[in-house]
């Protein structure tokens, strides 16, 4: 700050905040050298909502009104008294009245169901009521309101602006943009432009700013983004943020796109296109992208409509950040479909004054909103009897709970607390939602408010079993309700074992609907561990009574010990209210023991104490608290420096992270760096990777060249002594020889599992998945008896290729000539009843994108009309050693997985039979090459 702050100023500030450390149970607080040099998150160790209560007091005392940048900006208690000296005095806040409602019918009633895409709705909205106020984005002094119209010329000129740059149909395109005008313009730019939309968090403070690289280069390189759309100021920092993240091209702002005036190039999608990669918060392990289709994210928003019952008069108020789920899809494009207003607000606002949001909600009388339970928590921290006065929350009729962990203790304060300002307790609303399934998943049954279920705490956690407490019982647990499936989705428990357990019986909650995703992006091992059987496994553990889920944890966090379940959330609760304990700074979590095998209960707590008689207390102090609430003592408890806990963007404790953190030793040197510090750590970084990247780069290049020098040779090899005078079927001889020699002088190691090929042929219809251009190559290598391609009758017209494919015997076909198609068809099956074999790839094609695309009928109908087995291959590794668009060659193993042979159904007619065929060969490529449906 360039003013220096007045002596008394900055000695009633340092007072203010030794008291507030004093209050937050600081055991050093009354010793602590606190000058105004003093740093907020290092010296005094204070987090966001720590934040909140030292500006709450020091504008109380002082009796001025802090600008909310400084909640960002401020680093030291100086930065925060020099400010002071310019604040304005606070006096008596008067509050704003409350917006009349218009007499204005309401809009017509939602799109039809026929809209397939954000688009369609969005260009619906604007051709029927362009001037609808569909958001009003609420500013410290004033109001700015965003018209249907205004959304989509933002939008078309940032869609033009990004075509212009040459952004590409269906390209990630990262977004990291506060809440304002330019993140609705710009998400909407995206998909307008055909591409795909990347949410990303900016980083708060620039205290922050290394872990903010670190954790978004992982999520940068996973969705491929050449492009990122962000603020002036984070396009300051793009030499770092490229050094970390290779892919990004091109970093630029809205301001920018829009300047360059193009016209936007109308670009088609589809329902099953995808319109937004949500990446998981990582509360559990690395972040995923979470793959969501325009079909995925509008089933939800009309389910969710269905549930909550909304209609064209509601008014949603929210400060939840744009870029999660819940206030992107929940929050924002939930309203744009129905055609209701939107008041929005940034978390920052929120965080500042937690009070902001009610007062929202009472001025433009607003009938829904929703907020993690945290929220609810800090109104009731930041109310006092005086802010209540006036505040009218009647109209309120849906306050929706989720996100995180619902507790009931909240929810019975909160609503005793604002009763008085008319707030209904069956506006209170527990949900249950993921990224996974768009938003939402369940909701209560409305104007019931909470249920809460107690039940008897040993069976619970000795067998899972969630019987009801008597009403006199004293060793109870308490969940929430969070009500029943949307419309057209289903829930379910499982054990262990696969199987689905009765009512209050606790176990793996399991979901499937139209909402679900089918896959995370990049990410085939994750995907295959999400999905099974057609259901989706939420990560959570939950249990159902009469027919209303109670979610009970996450399933990696659960600690499993002796048979009984520990839940780390009750525990991390009650070492929080330890003196002592930084509140909220807790991780419970269980690690391995590798003598014993079993888990260990760990706990890491932060903590600034540093005497060793007042440490030794506060671990006693821990192990009470742990027998008292399970019945017997952690494994270990280890006190660290404050910000050693990780945690998520939103909040949430990082327990797989910060065990990660622990069971490396790195959780005893975890400090705050200065800001500088970071900021050099992540060039030197960025330089070591990037000079790691040019060596593997030369020796990419330097194998490629010796892997394309060795295909040409041994290419010429093959097509001279292919052109001799020989049969066909000794020119496939000659091409399995060389080509099995091609891959193991070039380091491809080539398996084989399942039945060996036959020595010669006998007629088998052999279809393979098509993921690179190698295919052909491997398989040739795989199968030593003569088989004939079938391949595009283009290839017949290449020079040198057409002559090769010729000599080996290949059919080419016609794709576009339909009778031409029905004689190539004819033709193959009497190939087949000669006994000759022939080689199908029924994708027809392929893609750079992982994943099974639909299978074409020929070779199927080929099968059924000569009665000839079909014999499925899957390849598995040709995609990653070379993928499409890409020429460099990767080292990967390649594997070919051999099939059964099918044979052709009795008894049915031909279409019947082809349809069999056609599933049961796809059925056992897809198990077996490593990918999934292709979305």
């Amino acid at each position: 700050m360039d003013m220096v702050a007045a002596p008394a100023t900055a000695e009633r500030v340092i007072e203010i905040a030794r008291a507030t450390l004093r209050d937050l149970r600081h055991e050093q607080a009354d010793s602590l050298p606190l000058t105004l040099a003093s740093t907020l998150d290092h010296d005094l160790g204070l987090d966001s909502l720590s934040r909140v209560e030292l500006f709450t007091r020091i504008e109380e005392d002082m009796r001025v009104r802090l600008p909310d940048a400084l909640f960002e900006s401020a680093e030291t208690l100086g930065d925060i008294a020099a400010t002071l000296e310019r604040a304005p005095a606070s006096g008596t806040i008067e509050r704003r009245p409350a917006i009349e409602r218009s007499d204005a019918p309401p809009l017509a009633a939602a799109p039809p169901a026929s809209m397939k895409t954000l688009e369609q709705v969005l260009r619906w909205h604007v051709e029927r009521h362009p001037d609808f106020p569909q958001i009003t984005i609420s500013l410290d002094d004033r109001e700015e309101i965003v018209t249907y119209r205004d959304l989509w010329q933002d939008a078309c000129a940032i869609a033009g602006g990004l075509q212009q740059q040459r952004v590409q149909p269906r390209e990630p395109v990262a977004l990291m943009l506060p809440t304002s005008r330019d993140y609705f313009g710009a998400f909407f730019g995206i998909l307008l432009a055909g591409a795909v939309p990347v949410p990303l968090y900016p980083p708060v403070r620039l205290s922050q700013i290394e872990e903010h690289v670190r954790r978004h280069a992982g999520i940068l390189a996973n969705a491929r983004a050449g492009t990122l759309v962000t603020t002036p100021q984070m396009r300051r920092l793009a030499t770092v943020l490229r050094m970390h993240a290779p892919s990004l091209q091109r970093i630029t702002t809205a301001d920018e796109l829009r300047s360059l005036r193009a016209e936007r190039t109308q670009v088609g999608s589809d329902e099953s296109d995808t319109a937004l990669l949500q990446y998981t918060s990582g509360s559990t392990g690395q972040p995923k992208g979470v793959v969501l289709t325009h079909g995925n994210i509008l089933a939800n928003i009309r389910a969710l409509g269905t549930a909550l019952e909304v209609h064209q008069d509601d008014v949603f108020v929210s400060w939840l950040p744009l870029y999660h789920d819940m206030g992107l899809i929940g929050a924002w494009l939930g309203p744009l479909y129905f055609g209701f207003k939107l008041v929005v607000m940034s978390p920052l606002a929120f965080l500042a004054r937690p009070l902001r949001w009610l007062e929202a909600i009472h001025r433009h009388r607003a009938t829904m909103s929703t907020a993690p339970n945290f929220a609810y928590e800090l109104c009731l921290r930041h109310a006092r009897d005086a802010d209540l006065a006036g505040l009218d929350l009647s109209t309120w009729r849906i306050a929706m709970n989720g996100a995180e962990a619902v507790m009931p203790e909240t929810l019975l304060r909160f609503q005793d607390k604002f009763a008085r300002c008319g707030l209904r307790r069956t506006a209170l609303t527990p949900v249950y939602g993921l990224a996974e399934c768009s938003v939402g998943l369940t909701v209560p049954p409305l104007e019931r408010g909470p249920l809460i279920d107690r039940i008897e705490r040993d069976p619970f956690l000795q067998r899972g079993s969630a019987q009801p407490a008597p009403p006199d019982a004293s060793n109870t647990l308490a969940f929430v309700s969070c009500g029943r499936p949307l419309p057209g989705h289903e829930v379910r428990i499982m054990d262990d074992a696969g199987c689905e357990l009765g009512e209050r019986h606790e176990g793996r909650l399991e979901f499937r609907g139209p909402s679900a995703t089918q896959r995370y992006y990049r990410n085939p091992e994750a995907t295959s561990e999400l999905i099974h059987d057609g259901w989706l496994n939420s990560g959570d553990r939950a249990y159902l009574a009469n027919g209303e889920l109670y979610v009970t944890g996450r399933i990696k966090d659960i600690i499993i010990r002796a048979g009984r379940h520990i839940y780390p959330d009750q525990l991390e609760a009650a070492i929080g209210s330890i003196a002592g304990i930084r509140k909220g700074c807790v991780a419970v979590f269980g690690s391995t023991d590798r003598t014993s095998g079993t888990e260990r209960v760990v706990v890491l707590a932060e903590t600034r104490e540093q005497k060793p008689k007042e440490r030794e207390q506060i671990r006693q102090a821990i192990n009470t608290a742990v027998v008292r609430t399970i019945g017997e003592p952690p494994d270990d408890v280890t006190l660290v420096a404050p910000h050693t806990v990780l945690k998520t963007s939103s909040g949430k404790i990082r327990r797989a992270a910060t065990r990660q953190l622990y069971e490396a030793g790195k959780h005893k040197s975890m400090q705050q760096r200065a800001t500088w510090l970071q900021l050099l750590n992540l060039a030197l970084s960025g330089v070591a990777a990037a000079t790691s990247r040019a060596v593997r780069r030369v020796g990419d290049i330097l194998y490629g060249a010796y892997f394309w020098s060795l295909f040409v040779c041994l290419g010429v090899l093959a097509f001279v002594l292919t052109s001799l005078p020989v049969s066909v079927r000794a020119c496939w001889r000659i091409c399995h020889h060389v080509s099995r020699l091609f891959l193991r002088i070039a380091g491809v190691r080539l398996t084989i599992i399942g039945e060996q090929p036959a020595s010669s042929p006998s007629g088998e219809v052999i279809v393979a998945n098509h993921s690179s251009y190698l295919d052909g190559v491997v398989l040739a290598a795989a199968l030593p008896h003569s088989c004939r391609f079938v391949a595009k009758r283009e290839l017949a017209r290449t020079p040198l290729v057409g002559r090769f494919l010729r000599r080996l015997g290949t059919v080419f076909v016609e794709r576009f000539d339909v009778r031409a198609g029905v004689a190539d068809a004819r033709r193959l099956a009497k190939l087949a009843e000669d006994g000759e074999s022939c080689i199908f790839f029924p994708e027809g094609t392929f893609v750079r994108d992982p994943g099974l695309l639909p299978f074409h009928l020929g070779a199927f109908s080929a099968a059924a009309a000569a009665n000839r087995p079909i014999v499925p291959i899957a390849i598995q590794g040709t995609r990653s050693l070379l993928p499409d668009g890409q020429w460099l060659p990767r080292r990967s193993p390649i594997t070919i997985h051999i099939g059964s042979r099918i044979l052709p159904p009795h008894g049915k007619n031909a279409f019947a039979a082809t349809i069999q065929l056609r599933d049961a060969a796809r059925g056992y490529i897809l198990d077996h090459c490593g990918e999934v449906e292709h979305g």
